[in-house]
């Protein structure tokens, strides 16, 4: 039977035998870890972890981590609830909180026992991802970790990280390898942008084409999009992720407890869609490419037309992503739709006239609603950039602001949750320096400096009474000067680590963070195989 337990008189417990805060080095850092004034643990091959059959995939993963990472090869034994703790063991314990903090968990090290408990799937691979800091990164026989306990939570409820796979695409080996990434930082959501103007990215089998025509392109440009003039490779590029492998994806991403956000961007952003059924377009007798040029916005014509065939279309699509992804939130994109080709096309100027609507931001609203309402009767929730606030969109759709702090005001005071991801500072496809000779990016400058110190709430929202709106925050990752994975890591890491704690932490101290950064991330990216930026100390924050 599993007791249930008031973590407040269990931490408590826990807490009395020591005051001295620990030099101890995690990140993020937790709400509270304190040395023990005890015996610590060992462990060896000999050592087991106890744990319950709910979390099986869970202690497997466990595991298989402590292997990768020390070298030792625990057994496995599943239990049903104890009467003496069991020595020369890790200890995974399900335990019912009075307290409102989701992915709570806490870790004890004494007397050569290791006891977490946590609620939930997050909260024991949150615990893990602590364990496995206080280890070294070293093939031994056994280990000794400290005597500590550890109670930690994080501050805000979505956490979550980006990826384009459009603009280039990376092997499921990756994809993988970008969730432990994620995992390991504590964060629960990743968000997967699968299709845009560049290609379409996920096997489709109600409109084929899309595969075949959609997602791949005749070629790419070579070098920044606002080089005159524009060079191209020539060479085919693309491919798409079939449904076997977002299946193995999704499952990988369970066991670590990270929701998977699907991504299919329309009314804009619909180039490639268009290029595989030029029905869809506003000059449906074209012959359309798929975009091999980034930028697209009022440059291009890569908007959906309003007709018959594409709501259709619209239905059945996102009918079969929501059948192949089990998220509650789907995102559907909205930003950046140009409203220059509506403009331009006398039948969709004769269909907002028919629906009496404003104009076009209202056209936009409306191919929003039309999905939303397909979501709504697949109980799934709209996901949508700040752009969608522009008409009046049914305030159950969650926003994911990347502008400034006044569009999060904005949606915050039209009744909207809000995911803050301002491109300044978080997004990482921006330069982390000014030095000219820096690996090439879109624009910008975001340190990691200025990823850390930055204000998931903004303080209007504060002064408006709205804090509660802001729901966490998210860095995007878009891969238009990113063709390698390893270009990916350069421009993840650190920052990836600073939002983390971000995100995570309520008592931030940037010094602080530089320390335990050197102290655990460096060797940790390394043994990741990871690329890094190195002189995230020499640019810091703009004054």
């Amino acid at each position: 039977m599993i007791q249930k337990i008031i973590i407040s008189i269990c931490f408590m417990g826990w807490l009395i035998v020591a005051n001295a805060q620990s030099n101890i080095s995690v990140i993020p850092k937790p709400v509270e870890l304190k040395v023990l004034k005890t015996v610590g643990t060992t462990l060896s091959s000999q050592s087991k972890i106890y744990y319950q059959q709910e979390f099986e995939a869970q202690a497997i993963y466990l595991k298989e981590e402590l292997r990768k990472q020390a070298g030792i090869n625990l057994s496995l034994v599943k239990y049903e609830g104890y009467k003496k703790i069991p020595q020369n063991a890790i200890v995974l314990e399900k335990f019912f909180t009075a307290q409102k903090q989701k992915e709570i968990y806490a870790i004890k090290t004494q007397a050569n026992t290791i006891h977490i408990v946590a609620e939930d799937v997050r909260g024991f691979i949150n615990a893990f991802q602590t364990l496995l800091q206080l280890i070294p990164i070293k093939q031994q026989t056994s280990i000794s970790i400290p005597a500590v306990s550890i109670t930690d939570y994080p501050q805000f409820r979505y956490r979550g990280m980006h990826l384009d796979v459009v603009r280039h695409i990376f092997p499921v080996e990756y994809i993988k390898k970008y969730i432990d990434y994620l995992t390991f930082h504590k964060f629960n959501t990743f968000h997967w942008h699968l299709t845009d103007d560049q290609g379409w990215r996920f096997e489709t089998t109600s409109y084929p084409k899309l595969n075949s025509i959609g997602s791949w392109r005749d070629s790419t440009l070579i070098g920044h999009f606002k080089t005159t003039p524009a060079r191209y490779d020539g060479k085919r590029y693309g491919g798409y992720y079939t449904k076997a492998e977002i299946r193995e994806i999704l499952e990988y991403a369970k066991v670590r407890g990270i929701t998977v956000i699907p991504e299919l961007d329309i009314p804009g952003h619909s180039r490639a869609a268009i290029a595989a059924y030029p029905q869809l377009s506003t000059k449906p007798d074209t012959t359309w490419n798929v975009a091999t040029t980034w930028g697209m916005y009022n440059r291009q014509n890569n908007v959906l037309a309003p007709n018959d065939f594409t709501f259709q279309f619209l239905k059945d699509i996102f009918k079969e992503l929501t059948d192949l992804f089990p998220s509650a939130y789907i995102h559907i994109g909205g930003d950046e739709c140009s409203k220059l080709w509506w403009k331009q096309d006398a039948k969709t100027q004769q269909f907002i006239k028919q629906k009496n609507l404003k104009d076009e931001v209202a056209l936009q609203t409306y191919f929003i609603e039309y999905v939303a309402k397909q979501l709504k009767q697949m109980n799934r929730t709209t996901v949508g950039w700040h752009e969608i606030t522009e008409g009046d969109v049914d305030t159950s759709a969650l926003i994911m602001n990347w502008a400034d702090d006044a569009k999060a005001l904005s949606a915050a005071k039209k009744g909207f949750s809000i995911i803050m991801t301002p491109g300044k500072p978080f997004y990482f496809d921006h330069y982390q320096s000014k030095d000219p000779n820096d690996s090439l990016a879109i624009h910008g400058y975001n340190s990691t400096e200025a990823v850390y110190n930055y204000q998931i709430i903004p303080e209007a929202l504060k002064k408006a009474g709205l804090a509660h709106k802001i729901i966490g925050g998210q860095g995007n990752v878009w891969t238009e000067y990113m063709e390698w994975s390893t270009k990916v890591d350069y421009m993840i890491f650190p920052r990836m680590t600073a939002l983390s704690e971000n995100l995570w932490s309520k008592n931030k101290n940037y010094s602080d963070f530089l320390k335990r950064l050197d102290s655990v991330m460096i060797t940790r990216y390394q043994f990741w195989n990871s690329s890094y930026f190195k002189e995230y100390k020499v640019w810091g924050k703009e004054k």
